[in-house]
C-alpha cells in the first residue's frame, strides 16, 4: 500500500501516528471534532423539495480517464463536421431514441437508458495538472506549481468523502484508490490526489498492482503470524491516547472513534479486506465479461471493493508498458488519436464500463452506487498533422450512471464542432456538488483546516436536472451498435494478423488502413495473377516471381520491390523483437539460385510511416535485417529474427513514432538490367512464409516513486 506524503511520527512502542490512524480510521484531529459527520438523513436546506435523491448514494466508482478522452470519439460524435474534426468514425444510435454515441462504444450504447451523458463540463484549462485538479477537488487550482503535491494543496473529493462520510462497514479502507498513483510522466506526480490541508492522514488508501496479473495480492493486508501480538500492542497505545477522555467527556465523536477501532481490529483479524481483493475468486466469465485487461480488473475489483463496504473507489486509468514520455500515453492521443482509440482505448472502456452497469445492476447495486467516468478535458476539435488530438478544456463530455442518477438523457449541447458549450456548462464543482448530495453530504457546509480557517466543500451546486428515481424517458429503441466491430481489448496483441489462414487474399498498400492487417505490394487482388508481387498460396504468403500464367509482359526492373506489411498496433517506446517463419520455394535449387538468388535481395524491417494514408511504399525503415533464404523442397521453415530498443532521444523528451509503426518484409531486385516475363509460364522462386510474430517489452515506470 502506498499513500503519498507519507511522513510517519514516531509514538511510543515504535508506532507512528500514522499507523494508529490508519487503523483507528480517524485523525487526531478528529478526535477533537464531535460533529465529525457532517452528513445528514435528510437534505438540509437549499435542496428542492421535491428532490429524493439526497443520500441515495452509498458509495461511489470513480472512473478516472487520465490524459482525456476526445469527446468526437466517445460520448459527442459530430457526423456533420469536416473530415478533419468528425475523424473517420460514424455515430450509432443508443437505446435511447435521440441520443447517439461514436460507433467505438457499442457495448454502452446498448444501455444509454441507465446513462446521464454532459456534454457540456468545462475548465477552459489545457494543462493535465491544473485541469485534473480542477475535477479531482471541485476547486481551481491555486499554488505555486500544479505538477507537484504540496501541503497546501486542496483536498482531494475522496479524502474529505473519506472524513466526513466514511464507511460504516469498512472505516479504514473508506477511500481507496487503484491501481497507482497519478502521474504525468514518471516521477511527475500533481497535485489533486491528496487530502491536501486536510492532512495526509485523509490521503486515499492506494493500492498498487495488476489484479489481471495471477497471484495478484495487496501488501498490508495478510495476517502474519506475529500480528495477533502486534494488534494487543496497538490496543494498549489507542487505550493511552484515551486517557484523556473520562466517561463524562466522551462524547458522539470520540464514541464514533471507539466504534471505528473496533471495526478496524475486526477489519484485519478476519479478513474481510483481504476477501474483498480476493479477485481470483470470481467466475472466470465474468472476470472475460469486464476484459483481460489491467483496467478492466480493476473496474471489477471496484465493484468487488463497493460490494464489501468501500464507500469510494476510484480507479486510475493505468499506464501500458511503454507509454512513458511518449506521445500518445493513456488517453492522451496527441499521435495517432484514431488508432489509439479503435484498437485499445474505446474497446477497454467499452467492455470494462459496460460490464460494471450491467453487473452492478444484475446485484442489485446500481441503485445504491454512484458510477461516475471522466477525464480532466477533452480533445481538440481539429486533428493534427501526427493524426492526433491535443488537450482541450473548452469542453469535454462525462458520464454518470447509478444512485439517484435519471438515465437515459444528455445534458448541456457542444457547437457544431465539439469545441465549446453552447447549453448549460457545466464546471467541475457542479459535479462534486452533485457526488457530496447524492452520497447525502451537504454541499453547502464548512470545515475547518489545521489553521482554523472556514472552508466550503465545494464550489458550485448539484445537477439537478440529472437527478431523479426514475428514467428520463420509458422509450427505447434497438441500439445499432456492432459489438464485432469493436471486439475486447487485448493487450498480448501487438499484431492484429500474425498468420495468412483466414486471409483470402492481401489488400494493396494503398487500401484504407483500418482494419488493420497484411497490405502487400505489387498485390494479386480480385482473384488476379501476377508474376512478381505478393500472394496468397494455400494459407501461407508468397512474395517474389509465383511462376503465374499471365495475360500481359511484365517487366521487373532493378530497384522494383515485393513488399508485405503490417500495422504495429498502438506502438510505445520499448523493445520490439520480429520474428519470421519463412523458406525458399521454387522448381528446383538450381531455380532459386538462378532466379532469386542471382536477382533478389530479402530484408525484414521495422518502419515509420510518413504519410496519412499509412501507405508502406511510403515509410521511413527504423531497423533492418538482411535475410538470406534457403531453398526447401518440403515444409521445414527456418526463423529470421529482428530486434531493436526504442528509446527517448533525449532525457526528458518524449518518443515518437509519428504516424504509426509497421513491420515489412522485402523482396527487392538487385542486379543490373530488367527481367522479361513474356505471357505463358514465367519462373517459380519466391519466398514462402508461414507465421509473423512481433514480442514486445515495455519500459516500465517506477510504481513504487515516493514525493
Amino acid at each position: 500500500m502506498l499513500s503519498l506524503h507519507d511522513r510517519p511520527t514516531k509514538l511510543c512502542d515504535g508506532l507512528s501516528r500514522r499507523e494508529v490512524l490508519r487503523v483507528g480510521g480517524l485523525s487526531a484531529m478528529g478526535l477533537s471534532l464531535p460533529n465529525l459527520l457532517q452528513a445528514r438523513d435528510t437534505a438540509p436546506l437549499g435542496i428542492p423539495p421535491t428532490d429524493k435523491t439526497f443520500g441515495r448514494a452509498k458509495n461511489v466508482i470513480f472512473l478516472y480517464l487520465a490524459g482525456g478522452p476526445p469527446q468526437h470519439e466517445t460520448f459527442d460524435p459530430k457526423p456533420d463536421a469536416p473530415v478533419d474534426i468528425r475523424g473517420p468514425f460514424n455515430p450509432i444510435s443508443t437505446n435511447v431514441p435521440g441520443i447517439q454515441f461514436c460507433e467505438l462504444l457499442p457495448r454502452t450504447a446498448a444501455m444509454a437508458d441507465k446513462l446521464a451523458i454532459v456534454r457540456s463540463m468545462a475548465t477552459d484549462d489545457n494543462t493535465h495538472s491544473s485541469s485534473g485538479h480542477w475535477v479531482l477537488t471541485g476547486y481551481k487550482y491555486v499554488g505555486p506549481n500544479p505538477r507537484t503535491i504540496q501541503p497546501t494543496d486542496w483536498p482531494y473529493f475522496g479524502s474529505i468523502i473519506k472524513r466526513y462520510k466514511p464507511s460504516e462497514v469498512l472505516p479504514p479502507l473508506s477511500t481507496v484508490w487503484i491501481p497507482d498513483i497519478m502521474r504525468l510522466n514518471e516521477n511527475v506526480t500533481p497535485a489533486g490526489q491528496t487530502g491536501g490541508f486536510m492532512g495526509s492522514e485523509w490521503d486515499p488508501d492506494r493500492f498498487v498492482g495488476d489484479p489481471s496479473q495471477v497471484g495478484y495480492r495487496v501488501n498490508g493486508l495478510s495476517l502474519g503470524e506475529q500480528l495477533p501480538a502486534e494488534l494487543l500492542a496497538r490496543q494498549k497505545l489507542l487505550a493511552k491516547v484515551e486517557q484523556p477522555f473520562d466517561a463524562q467527556r466522551r462524547g458522539p465523536g470520540v464514541q464514533l472513534f471507539d466504534k471505528f477501532q473496533q471495526q478496524a481490529f475486526d477489519l484485519l483479524t478476519s479478513g474481510k479486506a483481504q476477501e474483498a481483493f480476493a479477485i481470483e475468486k470470481e467466475p472466470a466469465q465474468v472476470r472475460e465479461r469486464y476484459g483481460n485487461n489491467r483496467w478492466g480488473q480493476c473496474v471489477l475489483l471496484a465493484r468487488r471493493l463497493v460490494e464489501a463496504g468501500v464507500r469510494l473507489v476510484h480507479v486510475q486509468w493505468p499506464r501500458e508498458p511503454g507509454d512513458n514520455a511518449v506521445d500518445n500515453p493513456l488517453w492522451d492521443t496527441h499521435a495517432q488519436n484514431a488508432d489509439r482509440v479503435e484498437d485499445v482505448l474505446c474497446p477497454t472502456f467499452d467492455v470494462g464500463f459496460s460490464a460494471l452497469i450491467e453487473d452492478l445492476d444484475q446485484r442489485g447495486l446500481l441503485d445504491e452506487t454512484l458510477v461516475v467516468a471522466i477525464g480532466e478535458f477533452g480533445r481538440t476539435p481539429k486533428i493534427n498533422g501526427n493524426g492526433g488530438r491535443d488537450h482541450w478544456g473548452p469542453v469535454f463530455s462525462c458520464a454518470l450512471a447509478g444512485a439517484g442518477i435519471s438515465g437515459g438523457q444528455v445534458y448541456g449541447k457542444s457547437d457544431k464542432q465539439g469545441g465549446h458549450p453552447i447549453e448549460d456548462r457545466v464546471q467541475p464543482g457542479e459535479l462534486t456538488a452533485t457526488m457530496f448530495h447524492l452520497l447525502g453530504v451537504d454541499y453547502q457546509s464548512s470545515f475547518m483546516d489545521r489553521e482554523g480557517r472556514e472552508h466550503r466543500l465545494t464550489e458550485g451546486k448539484p445537477l439537478f436536472k440529472l437527478l431523479g428515481t426514475e428514467p428520463a424517458t420509458d422509450k427505447r429503441v434497438a441500439s445499432t451498435g456492432d459489438v464485432s466491430r469493436v471486439p475486447p481489448f487485448d493487450p498480448s496483441v501487438n499484431l492484429m494478423q500474425t498468420d495468412f489462414q483466414k486471409v483470402m487474399q492481401l489488400q494493396s498498400v494503398d487500401s484504407p488502413s483500418r482494419p488493420k492487417g497484411w497490405r502487400a505490394m505489387p498485390c494479386a487482388v480480385d482473384g488476379s495473377k501476377i508474376a512478381f508481387g505478393a500472394t496468397i498460396v494455400s494459407e501461407q504468403a508468397a512474395i517474389g516471381l509465383h511462376g503465374a500464367v499471365i495475360d500481359s509482359p511484365a517487366v521487373v526492373k532493378q530497384g522494383d520491390v515485393a513488399l508485405l506489411a503490417q500495422e504495429v498496433r498502438s506502438p510505445f517506446a520499448g523493445t520490439y523483437t520480429l520474428r519470421i517463419r519463412l523458406r525458399g520455394e521454387a522448381s528446383s535449387a538450381a531455380d532459386f539460385d538462378n532466379w532469386f538468388q542471382t536477382h533478389f535481395a530479402c530484408r525484414a524491417e521495422m518502419f515509420q510511416y510518413t504519410e496519412a494514408t499509412k501507405n508502406a511504399s511510403n515509410r521511413k525503415a527504423l531497423a533492418t535485417v538482411d535475410v538470406q533464404p534457403t531453398f526447401t523442397s518440403d515444409e521445414k521453415f527456418e526463423t529470421i529474427e529482428l530486434t531493436k530498443e526504442f528509446t527517448n532521444p533525449s532525457p526528458g523528451g518524449n518518443f515518437s513514432f509519428g504516424l504509426g509503426m509497421g513491420i515489412a518484409l522485402i523482396v527487392e531486385k538487385k542486379s543490373e538490367g530488367t527481367l522479361e516475363l513474356a505471357p505463358g509460364s514465367t519462373p517459380l522462386a519466391r519466398l514462402r512464409v508461414a507465421e509473423v510474430q512481433l514480442d514486445f517489452v515495455g519500459k516500465q515506470v517506477n510504481e513504487k516513486v515516493k514525493v
